[in-house]
């Protein structure tokens, strides 16, 4: 079955100012090491099985930069789907996931299984990363939805937490979600973790 990595890559530029401006975010900046994160992402890649190439979605204004990160890489351009307007996570998604479903060939199964990937993100250890997708596209064949978390090390209401249920196999890494909550208030952070 082949994985559909789809990177998010649509962020406005305003968390890491001045450095991270509206024309140029943070997604494109060499933060962590020689590469931008969006670069780093898609390097994230290599070496898994059955990959399609890259989806980029994006703001309109960044096509170009897209583009010539990838050259920088030595990588054909991506598909790249421009964003009308930002919407956050879950549009992003669902055109990706249309342009998807409408290029699937007969011999394709009917349900694809995405990589949703944001541009933003640090991932020191890429094989632990590409062993835990493994685990997950395991599960996603099944008609799992699955999603990766870390555990926090200090409360924060910037993220979302996510709670464990009972645990799904032996490896350790995957378990059932028994709830959710979006970017908690400080006390409530406070609490979870």
């Amino acid at each position: 079955m082949t994985l559909y990595p789809v990177i998010l890559a649509g962020g406005s530029g305003t968390r890491l100012w001045p450095l991270s401006r509206e024309y140029y975010p943070k997604q494109f900046l060499d933060l962590t090491g020689p590469l931008s994160m969006i670069q780093e992402t898609v390097l994230r890649l290599d070496g898994l099985k059955d990959v399609a190439a890259p989806i980029i979605v994006c703001n309109e204004s960044h096509r170009f930069l897209v583009t010539e990160q990838m050259k920088d890489l030595d990588r054909s351009t991506p598909t790249i789907i421009l964003e009308p307007s930002g919407r956050n996570t879950g549009p992003a998604l669902t055109l990706a996931a249309s342009h998807i479903l409408s290029g699937v060939g007969k011999d394709e199964v009917n349900d694809p299984v995405i990589l949703a990937m944001p541009a933003d993100h640090v991932i020191g250890n890429v094989p632990e990363f590409q062993s835990i997708v493994h685990q997950g596209l395991a599960l996603a064949q099944h008609g799992a939805i699955v999603t990766f978390g870390i555990s926090p090390t200090s409360p924060t209401t910037a993220y979302g937490y996510i709670k464990k249920g009972k645990a799904l196999d032996q490896t350790g890494n995957a378990f059932e979600m028994s709830g959710f909550t979006e970017k908690p208030d400080s006390c409530l952070a406070e609490k979870m973790v």
